[in-house]
């Protein structure tokens, strides 16, 4: 196989929950590949989605370091990388990527959704919440949020506020 079926290989095999076989491939490719940015993001994330957090990180960095070509990959980076720091409890660090991908990137919710989550592990609750409410009705397809939306944009950072 060449690089790209390996590399397509490893990512089916990654949907399909065989994890440790799409890790094999992909540590058998990195052996002669150690600055292909797409190679260290597949590497991460087969490492991540087996629950390996610690050994991600790096993999994760030097995908970032070097330079991902696809603005989808460099955004999945970010949120990998960010997600796994504050599962690490890494929350400075989780935040302050978190929030300058989410001024890179202001069309992917996602980013706001886990920053939210590092800032709550920060006691930023308020904080936290604010983002989610913000995010709920701006994006909610239920009808009753849709409904209130207005309402909850208004009261996201007034929680604390008696009237």
């Amino acid at each position: 196989m060449n690089r790209e079926e390996t590399i397509r290989a490893a990512a089916r095999l990654r949907g399909e929950g065989q994890g440790e076989e799409a890790l094999r491939l992909l540590k058998a490719l990195a052996e002669h590949a150690e600055d292909d940015a797409e190679l260290q993001y597949q590497l991460a994330w087969a490492h991540d989605s087996l629950g390996l957090e610690r050994e991600a990180v790096p993999h994760y960095e030097r995908a970032l370091s070097i330079g991902l070509a696809e603005p989808g990959d460099d955004a999945g980076a970010r949120l990998g990388l960010g997600s796994t720091l504050r599962t690490l409890g890494r929350y400075a660090e989780a935040r302050q990527l978190l929030e300058a991908s989410a001024q890179r990137y202001p069309e992917r919710a996602e980013f706001r959704v886990f920053l939210a989550m590092a800032l709550y592990n920060e006691g930023e609750a308020a904080r936290a919440m604010e983002l989610l409410l913000r995010e709920l009705a701006d994006s909610s397809s239920a009808a009753g949020v849709r409904d209130y939306a207005r309402a909850i944009r208004f009261y996201a950072d007034k929680l604390d506020q008696v009237w």
